[in-house]
């Protein structure tokens, strides 16, 4: 039997309005994942969130501000759940990414989050995500600078990943 993770990747304060890079979609994207978030604990599927917090100074991301919190409707809907940070586009580079998800016995995984075509992208094809049986990307659920650019990463996603809406993956 099979047991997958939500994987959500930073949804942080910096991609909204009044951030330092507000993103394509933001609002609408937090909508579809606190509605994965809700689908996973209806199932009892853990959560695991990821945070991006840059190395010195960046444009965006910088410790101590609040634009490298995590969003307090993720925060809220996740409650005690782990909290993996990174620094590079890969989630599982140089973090506890893959040490928490077997922890947790997870062998497939469901990934959601900002910028599809670098840090949901990276993380989903990354060298570790093979030790995975099953990666799904979740398409309404991730986002980035815009439209067309979200599009053309998914597109280059869907021969090596699944691609589902919250509605799909969760069924």
């Amino acid at each position: 039997m099979s047991k997958p993770a939500l994987v959500v990747i930073d949804v942080q304060n910096d991609y909204f309005e009044g951030g330092a890079f507000p993103l394509w979609h933001a609002e609408q994207t937090l909508a579809a994942t606190e509605k994965a978030i809700a689908a996973a604990r209806s199932k009892d599927i853990p959560v695991v969130l990821v945070q991006h917090v840059a190395k010195g100074a960046a444009p965006f991301f910088n410790p101590g501000t609040e634009g490298v919190k995590i969003h307090d409707r993720v925060s809220a809907a996740v409650g005690d759940t782990p909290v993996v940070t990174k620094q590079h586009a890969d989630a599982f580079e140089g973090t506890t990414l893959h040490d928490t998800l077997k922890g947790l016995g997870a062998d497939e995984l469901i990934i959601c989050g900002m910028m599809t075509q670098n840090c949901v992208t990276h993380t989903a094809i990354s060298r570790r995500a093979d030790d995975y049986r099953k990666m799904t990307v979740l398409s309404d659920a991730s986002t980035t600078v815009s439209e067309i650019l979200h599009l053309i990463a998914l597109a280059g996603l869907s021969p090596r990943v699944n691609l589902a809406t919250v509605d799909q993956a969760f069924a």
